[in-house]
């Protein structure tokens, strides 16, 4: 048997032997020969594994078909690479079954410095090799990512180029250096980029949360699922692993004082900490003091655990992996004692062989219960922030049924919204296979003939009641309040089988579960951040040999004393621009300041009476046990989420509620989460408009000043991107400030109401943090006003000292040289970059 597969370093489609590929086909062996012969007929002869004395190498691949013999697999090779438009050896020669160096070394195929160029261009000095770079420019078509790597190529042979050549003047000596920083620079940045999309799984513990990830990345038992009382128990974040076939996982581990602190009274102890001590030390754990519990047997483990703050586990098998992790994530009401969860900060658990789903994206899987611990708290809501987009699994009963599932995101919104960075809201109806077909139509009041034009009778209730829960849920997101401004949210529906996936369950088939739907997700997701970075790669590298080729076209004084008075002109219009630039970023300060003030006003008004309301609605009908809710909440500083609450008691978050809703709508005005929304009054439009290149006139492409221009124009691009991501940033901390302030000023009330005991604490409790609030609100919302306000001017400040400095930078640079400074020719590279360029999908 063959088989076709594409390793996923190089994007090469190749034919295998089918006995190289792993169980899972997720990886292949390849044989340790450098002849191409001898990996043919490895390949044709179905060489084992471990034949020879050096050991055969594991490649990440993607598997596509197999096949009897080695030219049926030949021929669906060659019909891929047709698909695609790649470049096909004629009929008459054998192709090379040898991929490239990058993907069988292991190398990555970023076009770093380990990119393998032949010795002969280093020793040769600035002579050109052009015959590979023009092969590939010749093709018809690439992927994104191929022309990416086509791009790192030809800038390292240029970065190669430029250290070739030998020169005694000081400014060309300078000039070179900085423009190998800069191609260096380029690759560094643009890993650093790389990973940029966050996605929230959010959801009741039992609901399938961590059965639909383990479906999406096709490993059923990666994570623990809520049967048998099991649960994921933290924050855990999913990623790809980029770097080796291992499955990983870096955990994050509170400090063994933090622990001692938190467990160390008896009569202090809520229901949640009582619960980790029983998670970690066993039954009855709960009774002990804290020196009874360090007798424990189990402590001289917890202790050697909490030695360090950080912990490594790494596997090559899945079931291995998984089995050591689940003592870090897991938390087991039928089984306790063993579980480490309450000892943990984070987790980020790296899966390998997932390029295509993860490579830019990081999925969160978010607890379903609450935790009042301060720590993964904050960890919680700076996850949230960074979400772009959030997933709301909840049982297909539920979801049709009840209102629940909707608690976290009526809890959640200004998090994502004006203080987040979230575009699409999804809902996921989890477990559509669990249905009895009898009762369900007695329910809807359908008969059985009516399904029969499904293959049978429970396929046709499934997907009935699919559509159905699909019109409930989006019916449901109309009607939200906290959707009023949903023209901001993009919001779709699953239904989805993770059970019946895996279980390739009669029933459904997989396209009918709706997880390869969710797989095309993340799919399209990676697809266009890579185009995004591939375009903004070709772009900078235009920039670079722009730069280059303007020395090359400096060959008289006259050029000279031309370039001299178009950086006088740059930097006049530098000042103008930065002058019109505080003047448009007047009218979104003047507005922000009136609806803080009305906030405040507002809140001044009504902060009391919606405080006692806001308290009385959460309460139960006969308060029971609501004075240990509330008791906890005022030792950890007005927030605090109790076990089966779908969301936290915040009382920060209820008296920043009317200065929040006072703000919000011009707030997503000032900073839209897509920077492709114009409001007129965005932060984000005044940089975009920002330029300091402001004439008309278009040079030909011959001209020095065209190339000079270009430079400027590129670098102006980058310093532009580089200050929106920044201000991405700066406006979650500007939103956040408003509670922040209140938190701060309210916390010698917290403490305060907390030591209050003795009969009928919970109302003198109460009594006292509406003493604080009176007490404080005149000042309180007048100084959370002021911090935002604040925020704000130091993020404009910011923007312009940034542009000032930097496009200062950029106009020394493009004059530096003098008449007599000139470089090489790249000329032929940028006519390359340019076909490359027109090639790259929109």
């Amino acid at each position: 048997m063959y088989t076709v597969v594409t390793l996923q370093d190089s994007d090469e489609v190749m034919v295998v032997a089918s006995n190289w590929l792993s169980e899972d086909k997720r990886q292949c062996y390849w044989p340790p020969f450098k002849s191409p012969v001898k990996v043919l007929e490895a390949v044709q002869n179905r060489l084992e594994p471990a034949t020879g004395q050096k050991p055969w190498e594991k490649l990440a691949i993607l598997f596509h078909a197999a096949f009897g013999t080695y030219e049926q697999a030949k021929e669906k090779r060659a019909a891929m690479n047709e698909q695609t438009e790649q470049p096909v050896p004629p009929k008459n020669q054998e192709s090379n079954p040898v991929p490239s160096q990058s993907a069988r070394s292991g190398i990555s195929s970023d076009g770093n410095s380990d990119i393998n160029i032949q010795p002969k261009i280093v020793n040769q000095g600035i002579k050109r090799k052009h015959e590979s770079c023009d092969s590939h420019t010749s093709a018809k078509s690439h992927s994104d990512m191929s022309i990416l790597r086509m791009a790192k190529q030809i800038m390292t042979e240029v970065k190669i180029r430029i250290q070739n050549i030998y020169s005694t003047d000081q400014t060309t000596t300078e000039l070179m250096t900085n423009i190998v920083d800069a191609i260096t620079m380029m690759d560094k940045m643009d890993k650093e980029k790389g990973r940029n999309e966050t996605i929230g799984v959010f959801g009741k513990t039992g609901e399938g949360k961590s059965s639909l990830l383990n479906a999406i990345l096709g490993l059923e038992y990666l994570l623990p699922s809520g049967s048998y009382g099991a649960c994921t128990a933290i924050v855990t974040q999913v990623e790809a692993n980029l770097t080796d076939s291992n499955y990983k996982a870096e955990i994050e581990l509170i400090s063994k004082e933090q622990w001692e602190n938190e467990i160390a009274s008896t009569d202090k102890r809520t229901k949640t900490v009582l619960e980790r001590i029983t998670a970690v030390y066993g039954k009855h754990a709960e009774k002990k003091t804290l020196e009874e519990l360090k007798k424990d047997d189990k402590h001289a483990e917890i202790e050697n655990i909490l030695s360090t703050t950080k912990k490594t586990i790494s596997h090559t098998e899945v079931s291995e992996f998984a089995k050591d992790v689940a003592r870090h994530i897991q938390n087991s009401d039928s089984s306790p004692g063993g579980w480490y969860w309450p000892l943990v900060k984070s987790v980020t658990i790296k899966i390998p062989n997932c390029k295509e789903l993860l490579e830019h994206i990081v999925l969160v899987d978010i607890p379903g219960t609450g935790d009042c611990n301060k720590i993964r708290d904050d960890m919680w809501k700076y996850k949230l922030k960074e979400c772009s987009s959030v997933w709301i699994a909840s049982g297909i009963k539920r979801a049709i049924t009840e209102s629940d599932p909707w608690g976290i995101l009526n809890h959640c919104i200004q998090d994502l919204g004006p203080g987040g960075e979230c575009k699409n809201i999804n809902f996921i109806c989890t477990r559509t296979d669990e249905i009895d077909p009898k009762e369900y139509l007695r329910c809807v009041r359908l008969s059985e003939d009516q399904m029969s034009s499904y293959k049978n009778l429970k396929t046709g209730c499934i997907l009935h009641r699919n559509n159905c829960a699909k019109e409930h849920t989006k019916g449901a997101f109309k009607d939200l309040e906290i959707m009023k401004l949903k023209d901001r949210f993009i919001t779709d529906v699953f239904t989805v089988s993770s059970k019946a996936y895996f279980d390739k369950n009669p029933h459904l088939e997989p396209i009918e579960t709706e997880i390869p739907k969710l797989q095309d997700v993340l799919k399209n997701t990676n697809r266009r951040i890579n185009q995004k970075l591939t375009r903004d790669y070709i772009n900078q590298t235009m920039g670079v040999l722009s730069f280059i080729q303007s020395f090359q076209l400096v060959t008289d004084e006259n050029m000279a004393e031309i370039k001299t008075l178009v950086h006088k002109d740059l930097e006049e219009n530098l000042v103008e621009a930065l002058n019109e630039l505080n003047q448009n970023l007047d009218l979104p300060t003047r507005i922000l300041d009136q609806c803080l003030l009305k906030g405040v006003e507002k809140s001044v008004e009504l902060c009391v009476a919606t405080t006692k309301s806001t308290m009385a609605s959460v309460a139960p009908v006969d308060k029971r046990g609501f004075h240990k809710t509330l008791q906890a909440m005022y030792k950890n500083k007005g927030h605090y989420w109790p076990k089966n609450w779908d969301a936290p008691l915040d009382l920060n978050m209820i008296l920043a509620k009317h200065m929040h809703n006072n703000i919000d709508t011009e707030f997503n005005s000032i900073f839209p989460v897509d920077a492709n929304i114009k409001t007129g009054i965005s932060v984000q439009e005044q940089i975009d408009k920002f330029s300091i290149i402001q004439s008309d006139i278009v040079y030909p492409p011959s001209s020095m000043l065209y190339h000079m221009e270009n430079f400027i124009k590129t670098e102006e691009t980058e310093v532009k991107a580089t200050l929106k991501r920044e201000v991405v940033k700066r406006k979650k901390k500007i939103y956040s400030s408003i509670q922040t302030t209140i938190q701060n000023q309210m916390n010698t009330g917290y403490e305060q109401a907390a030591k209050l005991k003795g009969d009928e604490a919970m109302k003198k409790r109460e009594n006292k943090i509406m003493e604080t609030i009176e007490l404080l609100k005149c000042n309180m919302f007048k100084d959370a006003k002021m911090e935002a306000l604040n925020e704000f001017e130091l993020l404009k400040r910011y923007i312009w000292k940034t542009l000032e400095s930097e496009l200062k930078s950029v106009c020394e640079r493009s004059h530096s040289q003098t008449s007599k400074t000139t470089l090489m020719d790249v000329s032929r590279e940028i006519e390359m970059l340019e076909r490359l360029s027109k090639q790259l999908s929109d």
